[in-house]
């Protein structure tokens, strides 16, 4: 039994549809990019998954008992808000509580929550000084709280620098060997994609599914990004480059830029 089955969704924002006719399955050995322009629909098709949006036609099936959890882009998270991280982290702890204030077992939680994810000494720091693949940790652990089958996550690189980029990566690939299903959305083809065992290509409908080597190819991203991609092989890596900006005076160098980005990636 998958984790979550879409059949023939689509969604709408009053006439034109964001989704239309998705069929997807995400199982519970799930470790999947899904990529796509601006306005593809990716953060509508993460909010079916969480259950925040009800399709206008199509079905949704969720696995009896099935624990979400989400980390949402840290760019949209106020850090000056006057917490540390620990507090932050135990704020995910609503449900079922009676009093306003942890107890010894929420506080054991967070303690093992933040140990797991290599933060246990920053519990006592404040949000604002954390560097950024700490403020992804932060917020994973929050998802953590509620002891999630799946993590979905929003552009969890967004904004953030090669070596952050890196870090999550490797968190990231930890905890699906450890058993958690993965869904993530970005749009940085050669630095997340072309890394991730699992692509989704979107643009309201799903284009292409598969292995990176099977759905980074220029008729798929084409059809994707509506835009014609070149494929280059940079010491052995493939890299994708917008044909257009190779035609308007470009220089070879930004391709072996990209990879060497990917390559660090």
């Amino acid at each position: 039994m998958p984790l979550i089955r879409l059949d023939a969704v689509t969604c709408s924002y009053g006439a034109a549809p964001v989704l239309r006719d998705v069929d997807l399955v995400i199982g519970a050995d799930q470790f999947s990019g899904i990529v796509g322009p601006s306005g593809a629909g990716k953060t509508t098709l993460l909010r079916v998954v969480l259950g925040t949006v009800r399709p206008s036609a199509g079905t949704v099936r969720r696995r009896d008992g099935l624990r979400l959890g989400y980390v949402p882009q840290v760019d949209t998270v106020d850090w000056s808000f006057p917490v540390t991280v620990a507090e932050c982290v135990l704020m995910a702890r609503t449900r079922g509580r009676l009093l306003p204030w942890p107890n010894r077992r929420e506080r054991a939680e967070v303690d093992d929550v933040l140990e797991r994810l290599s933060i246990g000494h920053l519990a006592d720091r404040h949000i604002r000084s954390l560097s950024g693949g700490q403020q992804q940790r932060v917020f994973i652990a929050r998802a953590f709280l509620g002891r999630p089958h799946l993590l979905v996550m929003d552009e969890p690189t967004s904004g953030v620098d090669v070596a952050t980029r890196h870090e999550v990566l490797h968190l990231l690939a930890d905890l699906h060997r450890d058993g958690l299903a993965v869904v993530l959305t970005t749009h940085d083809l050669n630095g997340i994609a072309a890394h991730l065992p699992h692509l989704i290509c979107l643009n309201a409908t799903i284009v292409g599914v598969g292995a990176p080597g099977d759905v980074l190819v220029p008729d798929v991203l084409e059809r994707t990004f509506g835009a014609r991609m070149e494929i280059l092989e940079h010491l052995g890596m493939r890299v994708v480059v917008d044909r257009h900006q190779i035609g308007f005076g470009h220089e070879p160098g930004d391709a072996h830029q990209s990879a060497a980005t990917a390559r660090h990636g």
